[in-house]
């Protein structure tokens, strides 16, 4: 199962913040942020996420780049929006759902589960440039 509690956690954080407005439209306005924060840090905004062992099967075949990532990380949030519709040409892996994908992040940052880790054939680059991770995707 995807990980969403931290959308969750944004909408229960909506509906707090709402309840204490006067009316409706005050409550939508409440309201309103949190859900697009939901929504932005939900697996909803990110291709559909892999195993560590499919995204290295499928790179192995074909050069896509794995990009490990977690909700809720405002970096992978910025490089998920930056790559727009070519995110999908990735191979994305949600470090949360998977430990071996975090044990994997954790051997290329020297201990620690920093993301997004994009990892190539010819190595792995730590929180990358956009434009760095978008050059090396297929066309």
């Amino acid at each position: 199962m995807r990980s969403w509690w931290f959308a969750g956690l944004m909408l229960i954080a909506g509906v707090v913040t709402g309840v204490g407005q006067s009316g409706p439209a005050s409550f939508a306005l409440a309201f309103l942020p949190f859900a697009v924060l939901g929504v932005l840090f939900s697996p909803l905004a990110f291709p559909w996420s892999l195993t560590a062992a499919q995204a290295r099967r499928r790179s192995a075949e074909n050069g896509r780049p794995v990009i490990y990532w977690r909700p809720g990380c405002t970096y992978c949030l910025r490089l998920r929006l930056r790559l727009g519709r070519r995110a999908g040409r990735a191979y994305w892996v949600d470090i949360w759902r998977d430990p071996e994908a975090a044990a994997a992040v954790r051997a290329v940052t020297g201990g620690d589960e920093t993301v997004p880790t994009v990892v190539l054939p010819e190595g792995a680059v730590v929180n990358p440039d956009p434009a760095w991770v978008r050059d090396r995707l297929p066309a």
